[in-house]
């Protein structure tokens, strides 16, 4: 989540017996749904090989994440659905890939959080990344969350596209403390 002051669209949260409500039809999907390690099936895919974003401006986002984030740009091709679109990735560690288009003359509307949207990108870093990248988030003046308020493993802020990040400071496939992958 992002502070209210990063976020344009916050909404007020749930109070007293709405909140109540939503709590325990939370358990009840837990218990529903959620198998123990021992009895859960193995995913029937090998994971993600890339997560495709838009962005308004090609340059800006190339400096945005491979000169101020370290994200090294790996590939830079022509979008083969859109003429004159580009299509280019970044390496975000473990063989994983960070992808984006442009649409040139195309006007797309700002980021919005809404339903279908990414909400957050949250990115794995050791302790050492971590306190690197808050400095130079810091120097740069970007607004983020964390890692105060409760929230000492994570900062959350914006990309120039609008799209929500977070630098996680878990090793993958654990969440809160608990490994909930063990594969």
């Amino acid at each position: 989540m992002l502070p209210d002051h990063v976020r344009e669209d916050a909404v007020p949260q749930p109070e007293g017996k709405e909140l109540e409500d939503i709590r325990a039809r939370r358990e009840r999907l837990r218990q529903q749904y959620l198998r123990p390690e021992s009895e859960r099936p193995h995913s029937t895919v090998r994971g993600v090989h890339h997560l495709a974003l838009i962005c308004r401006d090609t340059e800006e986002t190339i400096r945005f994440y491979q000169d101020f984030l370290g994200f090294p740009l790996v590939e830079l091709v022509e979008n083969r659905d859109y003429a004159g679109s580009n299509h280019f990735f970044f390496d975000i560690g473990n063989h994983n890939l960070l992808g984006f288009f442009d649409f040139p003359g195309h006007e797309h509307p700002a980021f919005s959080e809404t339903i279908g949207a990414v909400q957050h990108l949250a990115i794995s870093i050791s302790a050492e990344q971590f306190e690197a990248a808050k400095k130079k988030l810091d120097q740069a003046g970007v607004d983020y969350l964390g890692p105060d308020r409760g929230v000492l493993d994570s900062m959350y802020f914006r990309d120039p596209n609008g799209i929500g990040l977070e630098l996680y400071q878990e090793e993958l496939g654990i969440f809160n403390g608990e490994r909930i992958l063990d594969y």
